[in-house]
């Protein structure tokens, strides 16, 4: 998968400094724990199936080698897209979160559900120069709908 592979990346800015400490990041896509036989076993969530199916690859698209993740299809369903913001809200409402940015182009798109959905303000994140002014926090965590497993 090349680096240009959609990263719906939505990065939590600004945590209220005495807001509780956040969550562990969930591994995997995991969204719950159940306790089996005394084991913690991990539980996927239901939605991440839906939304997997909904984002079509299509493959050498801009250019040979690239695996380019589509989510227009998933912004076409929108129970599904709504299930992907839930996930987002689930994970970062009431951590204290004052703004979430959003990097240009699909930060756009689920940044700002995101940021109404937790009570905190949006901040659109783009290229050097490209916006009159400079964004400045301390980032919690950012967090990707699209995993790239070349980094883990």
């Amino acid at each position: 998968m090349g680096e240009e592979a959609s990263c719906n990346a939505v990065s939590v800015m600004e945590a209220a400094t005495n807001a509780k400490q956040p969550q562990q990041p969930k591994e995997n896509g995991c969204a719950a724990a159940a306790v089996a036989a005394g084991e913690a076993v991990a539980v996927a969530d239901p939605r991440l199936q839906g939304i997997s199916d909904a984002i079509r690859v299509v493959p050498h698209f801009p250019k040979q080698g690239i695996m380019f993740n589509d989510i227009t299809t998933l912004l076409l369903r929108p129970g599904v897209f709504k299930d992907a913001v839930d996930l987002f809200v689930e994970r970062y409402r009431g951590m204290g979160i004052h703004a979430v940015a959003g990097i240009e182009a699909r930060g756009f798109i689920f940044g700002p559900a995101i940021a109404l959905a937790i009570g905190a303000k949006f901040i659109p994140l783009r290229k050097p120069r490209k916006l009159p002014e400079r964004a400045g926090a301390d980032v919690v965590e950012c967090a990707c709908l699209i995993g790239l497993p070349k980094f883990k």
